[in-house]
This record gives structure tokens, sequence and C-alpha cells, in this order.
């Protein structure tokens, strides 16, 4: 039984740790710390083996918890035990148990294809009198992991006035930001995306 509970305490670490890097940043919204969102970055290469890690270890416990349990014949004194105990499984030895584990564990290794949820809209209804002041600025962006990074820079960027789109992308390194130059400018932008936790490395105008 020690076994089944690392083994169901392993599954829970390390379908936690697989989404740390993403849900940090949901976190540090939360907290009001923006700077803190790149913390756990460094976890994302590490992700895919953690997922695996997670999936072998459910398994496995799946297994023993299934597998056709030894009969043993054993004339063991149970008067010792309250009635209707005797033979009882612990809840925490179930199969609900592991069932409702399992089902977090899911929760936790999802986490990244639905943390923008978590993201209240920022964007902005502007009305645009005069193309002409409409410029757009590439940014290349180090330490964005996944989809909860692109939501944390769009987020912070959006706060600003003057923004019609801002398109981060984590795939790509970059955010690609529409922005009224009369409201503000490329070095508010980049103070904005590096107040995430991200840093800002290059500048490119389109």
């Amino acid at each position: 039984m020690k076994s089944e509970n690392k083994l169901i305490g392993t599954s829970l670490l390390t379908a936690i740790a697989a989404s740390l890097c993403c849900m940090t940043p949901v976190l540090a919204l939360i907290a009001g710390t923006s700077g803190i969102a790149s913390t756990f970055s460094w976890i994302e290469p590490f992700r895919p083996y953690l997922i695996g890690l997670t999936i072998l270890v459910l398994g496995f416990a799946w297994y023993q918890k299934l597998k056709p349990q030894k009969e043993i014949d054993c004339e063991c004194e149970t008067d010792d035990l309250p009635a209707g105990k005797a033979g009882k499984t612990k809840f925490i030895q179930s199969k609900t148990f592991l069932g409702i584990v399992t089902a977090f564990a899911i929760v936790m290794l999802a986490f990244p294809y639905y943390s923008g949820i978590f993201y209240p809209n920022t964007e902005k209804q502007i009305i645009v009198v005069d193309k002409s002041n409409i410029k757009t600025t590439e940014f290349k962006i180090s330490g964005m992991t996944c989809a909860s990074c692109e939501e944390h820079v769009n987020h912070e960027v959006n706060k600003l006035n003057g923004i019609v789109i801002s398109k981060a992308s984590y795939e790509n390194g970059n955010a690609i930001i529409e922005f009224d130059k009369t409201e503000t400018n490329v070095t508010e932008i980049e103070k904005a995306i590096n107040s995430t936790g991200y840093k800002v490395t290059d500048k490119k105008e389109n």
C-alpha cells in the first residue's frame, strides 16, 4: 500500500511540475506580481519527459490496482477491529481516490491549453482617425514557453493606451504590436513586456 501511495504522490508532483511554467504567469497575474511570470520557464524543455513520467506512473498505479489479487488463506484474528471495518479499504487506497488523482493530473497537464480563460480581456476599442499615426513593431522576446506566456504579454501590453493589436507568439518568440504613436511608444511597450519577466531582445519596425 505504501508503494501505491508513493506512485500517486509521484504522479501528482510530475503533473504539477509539467505545467508549472504555464501556471506561474496566471498565479503572477492573480497575485499582482507580474515580474515572476517567467520564473519557471526553464522547466519547459523537460515538459515532455514529465508528461511521459506522469502517464507511466499513473498507468502502473492503475495496473497495480486492477490486477487480480492473490488469495491468501489466512485465519487472522480480526476481533480487535470494529464491526464492519474488517477488510475495508481506506479511501486513499481506493480506485475512487486514484480516479480523482488521475483526473486532477489530466487537468494539470492540459493547463496550457485553457489557461487563457484566467486572463481578463484588456483589449480596447480603438478608433483610428489618422492611419499615418499607426505603427507596427515586432518585439523579439526571450522566455516565453507556452500559450499562457502569450496571454500574459498581451495582457500587459493591452493595458497601455493606443494599442490597436497585440499578437504574442511563444513559437516565434516575438510579439507583433500595432499602436498609435500619438498615444504610446516603443519604449513604453518594451517596458510593459519586460515587466512580465520575459525580456525584449530586439525590435524591428515593419
